[in-house]
């Protein structure tokens, strides 16, 4: 059985079943999503733990094993927890947590909850993870994209009885609040808690949120991706301000901006050459958000443009490196600027 985030209160509510998995990268929505099951199983008698990180090749499943057919004599049920950090079991783990969910069905004495982190395909339709699923309930936690991010912060805000103001102002205020916690969900969850301590319940100012949230965005390049084939280029200005600040290298920052150029000419000539765009797209290995990017620039965006910033990305690739280019900037970090805002306009168009 499969659950998002949004769903998992209201299924505690109704039935608590007896082995729950929560997968996924963003480790505040897994803390809180285990933190729920947990709560909910204290409430109902569970009130032993124990708890067993799977680190490595040499890791002893047996013990797992024996834990759950066990019980303390202050106590008839139980929680055990399996964290598998890498998310790969190996072979005597992958054996261990088919047997432990095959044994979950009818297990009234034993609630078990697995912990792992981001899955790829691969692993999500192979054997143990599967019966993972088919014999409980897996919950996976994604990050929250930045276009939902301000809704995020409002609902929050909610839970603690406050919000912003309504209209423009408003708007302008989450636009703002995320814009400063960007990327880092945890604070942005302590700044708004930070909140609920300096103002009581109520409508909260333009002021009183500027001057509470600090600046703690964390930027990645893939972030920074997202941002230029949307076309915003003040917020590429300023996760490139914050990249560099962060010491992020110059190479990876340019790898990023010449694949997605390089990407974008590659689906531009499969289409050219009669694919379909949703083939083209599947060939060159376009998924999730930045297919849905693509779908939207492609249109927009002709060959000039894109030889044009083909020769940029190979200039710029020079500057990181070292080279002199006339008429560019010696500054690495401004190349990468330019090259960016280059893309940047062309997927605004």
């Amino acid at each position: 059985m499969q659950l998002s985030a949004a769903q998992l209160a209201g299924h505690l509510k109704q039935a608590l079943r007896p082995l729950y998995t929560v997968h996924g990268d963003e480790p505040l929505l897994a803390q809180e999503a285990a933190d729920a099951i947990r709560a909910t199983a204290r409430e109902q008698g569970y009130t032993e733990r124990s708890s067993y990180t799977a680190s490595g090749a040499h890791f002893d499943w047996s013990a797992v094993l024996a834990a759950g057919g066990s019980l303390s004599l202050f106590a008839d049920k139980q929680i055990v927890e399996i964290r598998v950090p890498s998310g790969k079991p190996g072979k005597d783990g992958s054996a261990a947590l088919q047997q432990i969910a095959e044994a979950a069905r009818g297990n009234d004495s034993t609630l078990t909850l697995v912990l792992l982190p981001k899955l790829d395909k691969a692993t999500r339709t192979g054997a143990w993870f599967s019966a993972l699923e088919n014999h409980g309930v897996s919950l996976q936690v994604d990050p929250v994209e930045r276009g939902a991010l301000p809704q995020w912060i409002a609902q929050r805000l909610a839970t603690q009885s406050q919000r912003v103001k309504a209209g423009e102002e408003g708007q302008r205020t989450l636009q703002f609040f995320a814009d400063r916690v960007e990327g880092n969900l945890l604070a942005a969850h302590q700044e708004i808690q930070k909140l609920a301590l300096l103002y009581p319940a109520g409508e909260l100012s333009w002021e009183q949120v500027e001057g509470a949230v600090n600046n703690v965005a964390r930027y990645d390049v893939f972030k920074l991706s997202e941002a230029v084939l949307a076309g915003h280029p003040q917020r590429v200005a300023r996760m490139l301000d914050g990249l560099r600040a962060e010491g992020e290298a110059e190479v990876l920052v340019h790898y990023a901006l010449a694949e997605d150029i390089r990407a974008l000419k590659r689906v531009k000539d499969a289409m050219a050459a009669g694919r379909p765009l949703p083939m083209a797209l599947r060939e060159n290995r376009i998924w999730g958000a930045r297919e849905r990017a693509f779908e939207r620039v492609l249109p927009r965006i002709d060959d000039r443009a894109l030889a044009r910033m083909l020769r940029a990305a190979h200039i710029v690739d020079g500057i990181v490196k070292g080279l002199k280019q006339p008429d560019w900037p010696a500054s690495g970090w401004q190349a990468l600027q330019r090259l960016a805002f280059m893309l940047c306009r062309s997927c605004a168009t």
